[in-house]
């Protein structure tokens, strides 16, 4: 009698439904407010942002990390943590928001632009350096175009490589880490760019 109670208990806990995973899904939220010296400046020629191209692996909405004390070639995706949209749109769509304040910005084709602009993210990863300690990492390359009697002539390219500590060792760390890596690269980018009018 005492075996068959013993059975129905745990029978009983297998059918109890059990919580369900939560993903959780963060973008880079509120854009930083510009202050003065970074708002309109006249005479800024109108740019033509291209869609980022990324490799296979940023390809995705994962968040990434990377172990550099153990393996640090393998990129490993966080299983409850998402991106709102893949990390280069989120970073394109940063640039988009800091040159509009300065500039025109345009989508290729839909206006007559001066400059085209196109990005490559290689990299977008938490990187940790021991178990408790870790830093986002973002390396994106720059191109600067422009449209000479009917062909494209490339006047510069950049590659910019940023690194922000990250509060946590953890998900929500590399998502601080990653925003943070990314408005400093944007900030950058946008300040280079203004060098080309």
């Amino acid at each position: 009698m005492g075996l068959l109670l013993v059975l129905m208990l745990l029978l009983a806990g297998c059918t109890t439904p059990r919580p369900e995973a939560v993903v959780k899904i963060y973008d880079f939220g509120p854009a930083p407010v510009q202050t003065a010296a970074t708002q309109a400046r006249p005479g800024l020629a109108a740019v033509a942002l291209f869609e980022p191209q990324v490799g296979p692996a940023l390809e995705g909405n994962a968040v990434l990390y990377r172990l550099a004390y153990a393996d640090a070639q393998q990129l490993k995706p966080y299983a409850l943590t998402r991106w709102s949209m893949p990390p280069a749109q989120l970073v394109s769509q940063r640039l988009r928001q800091q040159l509009g304040e300065q500039r025109a910005v345009v989508a290729p084709g839909e206006a007559v632009a001066q400059f085209n602009v196109r990005l490559v993210l290689e990299e977008f990863s938490q990187v940790f350096d021991s178990p408790a300690q870790s830093h986002g990492l973002l390396r994106l390359r720059a191109t600067l175009s422009q449209r000479i009697a009917g062909s494209e002539a490339v006047l510069a390219q950049r590659s910019f490589v940023v690194q922000q500590p990250a509060p946590t060792p953890d998900a929500q760390g590399a998502v601080r880490a990653l925003t943070s890596a990314s408005d400093q690269a944007v900030g950058q980018v946008s300040a280079w760019l203004a060098r080309f009018h």
